[in-house]
């Protein structure tokens, strides 16, 4: 199984959304369809804001990730965040989340990135071990705290 990146575009709306939809079910998260395509909408008609990529084919994908950027005057620069990252349940366990998470900070890197940042569940060791093997440290001074608008 490869863990090929495809950066996905307008035409891709319906199988990301697809992804989307079952990776907010499988966690608990509340959300409707109109939403979620005016979240990913403007990602896929190439905002600089962020970017979806697709993992593997375009044309039946196992997964993907979104990397949405900011600035950091502590890390220098432009940074990113991994918003979402999603493998289909029944391919996973095969190394492609761990390829993914290790290939795409050298391609963000490239293009000026300076650091990569995520959020974990306190209660996922097994994502933790994840993310810890591809080189993301926790920072035990902070905590991410977010406030709706």
């Amino acid at each position: 199984m490869s863990a090929a990146l495809h950066l996905a575009r307008a035409e891709h709306l319906d199988p990301v959304l697809a992804l989307v939809t079952a990776f907010h079910e499988e966690e608990g998260i509340q959300q409707d369809d109109a939403t979620r395509r005016a979240a990913l909408s403007p990602l896929l008609e190439g905002s600089p804001y962020g970017a979806v990529y697709i993992i593997g084919p375009t044309r039946a994908p196992i997964g993907y990730v979104v990397i949405t950027f900011g600035w950091s005057v502590e890390f220098g620069g432009m940074d990113g965040f991994v918003d979402e990252i999603y493998i289909r349940p029944r391919v996973r366990g095969r190394g492609i989340a761990t390829e993914v998470l290790l290939d795409l900070p050298k391609a963000l890197a490239g293009a000026g990135l300076t650091a990569l940042h995520l959020e974990v569940d306190r209660d996922n060791p097994t994502a933790q071990r994840l993310y810890a093997r591809t080189g993301f440290k926790a920072r035990e001074r902070y905590m991410l705290m977010s406030r709706r608008l």
